[in-house]
């Protein structure tokens, strides 16, 4: 097959980000940018997910096109699309920046998809690096919030520096083996992973993707970021820029082939510490956007679980988590969007009355956060049992057992957040949210979704195990 046919998703998400950066050298007019964002980004994921099956290695090995990579891009360009549906009402961005803004969540989602299909060291760091910075920008696109850049320039210098130290282990890997090639380096890592030299190297490469997927100790720019940023902005970096860190950091792990109990306890030590570093901060807040974040962190822990665990159930559970954690954390942000106020912040308090207001919406969050809280039936409680099951398969039962404490930790503001939505009265006449039709059935999807996630997973998970099935030894 020829080469830019295997290149096809890409090459269409390039040439939007062209159509973006043309509306912004005019005028802005938000009307026209959301219209074209919609059936650009509508029209990239069928796209994308027609190209699923496509096969065959680009740029002389360095890009592999499979199951797993498309799989993973079609996920992608899935949260591009939900986070330009919530769009309509940009009212966070000032009307002038509309073009810059889809530009740079594309240029994202390019970059995303690029790592998702990068199996050489180089091409990774370069994807890493361009979805990184895009997102740095996007942060500061908030209009008139009180702390100004500062929550952006955290997240850069966090970035920049977990980005220096996985360059550093890299530069450890390449001189121990003298190949970047992932290919090569699957047949050589696992006997020699235990060398101090390799082990160095291995774990500080993967700080860059820790910090993508917001680990501990790599946790800390999330909650201002969150907070700081447009709702559509902490939207997508709860969902695409997830997905994308669960897709590498699976492929770098299994280098390892599971072979070094060094390599699993650092794995379980930041699982362990996100768990509960989440669920306890988490605890303490107010604002959503911030419970959010911290409950980010948590979920991060928990699919580290899966990741850690290195054989099939453990791949395929954090596959799944991935996806779970995609529609849920989306329909989280749907309901802020919706219930803010001019694209204000809103703490919990303002959720009340929110199943009067828009019963839809309350649903949706009842489901959602059900799920984030690991209860039946809903995907969340089909994702934990798949991640809890492959830890057990290596006998870390333990381990099960602090994650299953800090679910029951998490119970305690989900359930505060869903108090408000449901038996809190407003202390004065709310203000009305008008749902529309799309909007509503957009709302309806997720709920069909999250439901019959939970009941019916065996074809997701079967997908899931095909994909992973190529990175096996």
């Amino acid at each position: 097959m020829t080469d830019w046919i295997l290149f096809i998703p890409e090459l269409y998400t390039l040439a939007v980000g062209g159509v973006f950066f043309f509306f912004c050298l005019g005028r802005g007019r938000p009307g026209r940018d959301y219209a074209a964002a919609m059936m650009l980004s509508a029209a990239g994921l069928v796209l994308t997910v027609c190209t699923a099956g496509f096969e065959g290695l680009v740029f002389e090995g360095v890009y592999q096109v499979d199951l797993y990579s498309q799989v993973f891009k079609a996920l992608i360009y899935s949260g591009f699309f939900l986070t330009v549906c919530l769009c309509a009402d940009l009212s966070g961005v000032d009307k002038a920046r509309h073009s810059e803004f889809y530009l740079l969540l594309c240029l994202s989602t390019l970059a995303m998809m690029l790592l998702a299909s990068s199996v050489h060291l180089l091409t990774i760091y370069i994807s890493l690096e361009i979805s990184s910075y895009s997102l740095y920008v996007l942060v500061y696109f908030r209009r008139g919030y009180p702390k100004g850049a500062a929550p952006a320039f955290q997240y850069f210098v966090f970035g920049a520096a977990s980005s220096a130290v996985m360059l550093f282990g890299f530069a450890l890997v390449y001189g121990a083996f003298g190949t970047a090639h992932m290919a090569e380096l699957m047949g050589q890592v696992p006997a020699r992973i235990n060398e101090p030299v390799v082990f160095t190297g291995f774990v500080l490469s993967l700080s860059g993707f820790f910090f993508k997927l917001a680990v501990f100790p790599f946790h800390l720019w999330a909650p201002d970021a969150y907070e700081a940023a447009p709702h559509q902005v902490s939207a997508y970096i709860a969902t695409a820029s997830k997905v994308a860190a669960i897709a590498i950091l699976v492929r770098m792990i299994a280098l390892t082939g599971g072979q070094s109990d060094r390599v699993a306890w650092v794995l379980i030590f930041v699982s362990v510490a996100s768990m509960t570093a989440g669920n306890l901060a988490a605890m303490a807040q107010k604002d959503i956007k911030r419970l959010l974040a911290f409950s980010s962190v948590a979920h991060a822990g928990y699919v580290m679980i899966g990741i850690l665990s290195a054989n099939a159930m453990g791949y395929t559970g954090a596959i799944f988590y991935g996806l779970s954690l995609m529609v849920m954390k989306f329909t989280c942000f749907m309901v802020v969007v919706k219930a803010a106020d001019g694209g204000r912040n809103i703490k919990t308090d303002a959720l009340a009355g929110l199943h009067q207001r828009a019963p839809v919406l309350a649903l949706a969050l009842l489901l959602a956060l059900f799920g984030l809280a690991g209860i039946p039936p809903t995907i969340g409680f089909t994702a934990k049992l798949l991640v809890f099951k492959a830890a057990m398969e290596q006998g870390l039962l333990w381990l099960v057992i602090i994650a299953m404490l800090n679910v029951v930790i998490s119970l305690y503001y989900y359930l505060g957040v869903l108090k408000a939505a449901y038996f809190t009265a407003p202390a004065s006449q709310p203000r009305a949210i008008a749902v529309s039709l799309p909007f509503r059935l957009l709302a309806l999807a997720m709920i069909v979704f999250m439901v019959a996630g939970g009941l019916y997973p065996r074809y997701m998970t079967a997908l899931a195990g095909a994909m992973t099935a190529g990175l096996l030894p």
